[in-house]
């Protein structure tokens, strides 16, 4: 009788080890997929969108939706009929419908600025849209520097000055009407 004390003893010792190894195992996994998220971008899930529809609040409140047509990790591209918009993923409030996150862009993807984009629609000499937090303005986009684009509006805005220039960072969206 002795011995199945002893028995039961150890068994419960076995069992106690057991659920605290699960327990900690089950704390390392939550864990884990705690970090993974905390490593998820925005950009991230909007271009795991690429092909679907998003709609989009910007900071300034102005709603936009439609399908994502290309996406970086800085900008993405939303197709409304013919109205094509790129948007600064920093320009985004909120964003919905959003699901997984799509792979780490590549190299190339990952270099891909806005400021190339914008650079391709200066050269192609579009009349477009620019929204910011400084207002709208209609016109042609004439030089696209490292912080800033120069801008010919369609109607001169200031005094008759030709161009205006306004920081990247104040970019909310940019519209080929």
């Amino acid at each position: 009788m002795h011995n199945v004390r002893w028995e039961t003893l150890f068994q419960d010792l076995q069992s106690q080890y057991d659920a605290a190894a699960r327990e900690e195992q089950d704390l390392q996994v939550v864990e884990l997929a705690e970090a993974e998220v905390g490593t998820v971008r925005l950009s991230d899930r909007i271009r795991a969108r690429t092909g679907s529809d998003l709609r989009v609040r910007l900071r300034s409140g102005d709603g936009l939706h439609g399908r994502v047509l290309d996406a970086a990790p800085q900008w993405f591209l939303l197709a409304e009929g013919d109205r094509r918009t790129v948007v600064p993923v920093d320009a985004v409030a909120m964003a919905w419908p959003l699901g997984r996150a799509a792979p780490e862009a590549g190299v190339a993807e990952s270099r891909l600025r806005i400021t190339h984009v914008l650079r391709g629609l200066a050269r192609s000499e579009a009349l477009v849209q620019v929204s910011s937090d400084a207002g709208r303005y209609t016109g042609w986009l004439e030089r696209v520097g490292a912080d800033h684009v120069d801008l010919r509006p369609q109607r001169p805005s200031v005094r008759g000055e030709e161009l205006v220039s306004l920081t990247l960072t104040s970019l909310l969206s940019v519209s080929h009407p």
